[in-house]
């Protein structure tokens, strides 16, 4: 089939209605089985391949050649995570990464960038436009499954987390909504900056060293790059505006939260 709202696993293909909203029921055992992922690359072959590898991990696929399919597909199903190629026929992936980010009804979901285009500045750029982890291929599959389940893993526990409150209500946070707010107003945060800034705001006045943040936010399935949380709170200053005042660096140790 060409429909391209197709979330598969190897051999076997599953069709939904257009336009309905895919509400999977979660396998038995892992929390994180038959979640949603949308697989947004423009080779054939490597496309193919990561479905399959993908679905053998338990997780439902869509594919899509180009960025137009893919974002037309939005407008019916949302995904739990995008695995997006930069280098895409009729768009750039950043650019593609730009505009989820600027919608309010998809700018929460996971993005993973995978790409051949491998240098520092191509992947701080990637994390600087909001993606939560950038893959360099060619990567191997079970990696490539470690780190979509060390996203995925960090989205999910909002809802156990406390509301936070900074300068008396100038800046809060509510994690069973998601919502960041700056005087009343929301603030756009990509998953990963929200988990941050909950982390450190959890603890006024502790000193986070970036291993700690490292550890909290991908655990033992943490394969990212070393700037990765200086590149985050660089944006989370640049988000929270007269609020970025209680984000302190300590140099040589690492962030706090001083209020």
């Amino acid at each position: 089939s060409n429909d391209r709202r197709l979330y598969h696993r190897p051999v076997r293909i599953r069709a939904f209605a257009p336009g309905t909203h895919l509400g999977y029921k979660k396998a038995d055992g892992d929390s994180l089985m038959n979640e949603k992922i949308a697989v947004v690359e423009d080779e054939p072959d490597l496309l193919r391949l990561t479905a399959e590898a993908l679905g053998r991990e338990g997780f439902k696929v869509a594919t899509f050649p180009d960025a137009t399919s893919f974002l037309r597909s939005l407008d019916k199903t949302l995904p739990d995570l995008i695995l997006l190629d930069l280098m895409l026929p009729d768009a750039d992936g950043l650019d593609v990464c730009r505009a989820i980010r600027g919608h309010d009804a998809r700018r929460s979901i996971p993005i993973i960038i995978m790409t051949a285009k491998g240098t520092e500045t191509d992947r701080v750029l990637g994390l600087e436009l909001g993606a939560d982890d950038y893959v360099v291929k060619p990567v191997a599959f079970m990696e490539l499954a470690a780190r979509i389940r060390a996203v995925l893993r960090r989205g999910k526990a909002d809802a156990t987390y406390q509301n936070i409150s900074l300068g008396n209500g100038e800046f809060t946070m509510d994690p069973e909504r998601f919502e960041a707010r700056l005087s009343g107003k929301p603030v756009e945060l990509t998953t990963t900056e929200f988990k941050l800034l909950h982390l450190l705001a959890s603890k006024p006045g502790r000193v986070f060293t970036r291993d700690q943040i490292l550890d909290r936010l991908w655990g033992h399935d943490k394969i990212v790059l070393d700037r990765t949380v200086d590149v985050h709170i660089k944006n989370l200053r640049e988000k929270l505006g007269p609020a970025a005042r209680f984000l302190k660096n300590v140099r040589g140790v690492g962030y706090k939260i001083d209020h």
